[in-house]
């Protein structure tokens, strides 16, 4: 089964340098950056708007990424855009929002339509972040809705870097070492 899809003549483009996990289903229009990794059983669908992943990011298992249809209301609707040196923990859910760079979004964490999340922040495993909200740059967010708690600390304003390099270590080992294994 080709879990790399067409949709309407648009593919997605994936530098050669991303890791795709088999059973990951990426469809439409989806742009993966250089060093960006896609891990098991993440769902994209670029199908009425487009998805842009930057580099060194990284998608983690479960998570499901969609975006929301122009309309004349929202002649532009909401495409989903992450940045680069991003860490998307395992089963979030970013539907229609911006993530700019050196952002971790915890495990199971809502981002909804319209939201924009600055550079060097944390969202808490579990948060909703609601539709249209801005996050601002440098600080912990947590909670449903989530809330701002305090600003990041040195320790964790590097380990938002740290956690990217961390990935692209992973992406390249699974690139070179995960190789298929015959069922008897």
């Amino acid at each position: 089964m080709n879990t790399i899809r067409s949709y309407k003549g648009i593919t997605p483009s994936i530098a050669n340098s991303a890791y795709i996990d088999e059973t990951s289903v990426l469809v439409g229009d989806i742009q993966i950056d250089e060093d960006a990794s896609i891990w098991p059983f993440v769902a994209a669908r670029g199908d009425v708007n487009h998805i842009r992943i930057g580099k060194r990011s990284n998608i983690q298992d479960g998570s499901v990424l969609h975006v929301t249809h122009k309309n004349l209301e929202n002649p532009d609707g909401f495409p989903l855009i992450i940045g680069n040196d991003v860490t998307i923990g395992h089963k979030v859910m970013l539907h229609g929002c911006t993530i700019e760079d050196r952002v971790l979004v915890g495990m199971g964490a809502t981002v909804l339509d319209g939201s924009v999340i600055q550079s060097d922040v944390m969202i808490g495993a579990g948060s909703l972040v609601p539709p249209n909200k801005v996050l601002v740059s440098g600080f912990l967010y947590v909670g449903s809705p989530a809330k701002q708690i305090r600003p990041l600390t040195e320790k964790e304003r590097d380990f938002l870097q740290r956690s990217a390099d961390n990935y692209v270590q992973n992406k390249n080992d699974y690139l070179n070492e995960v190789l298929p294994v015959p069922r008897a």
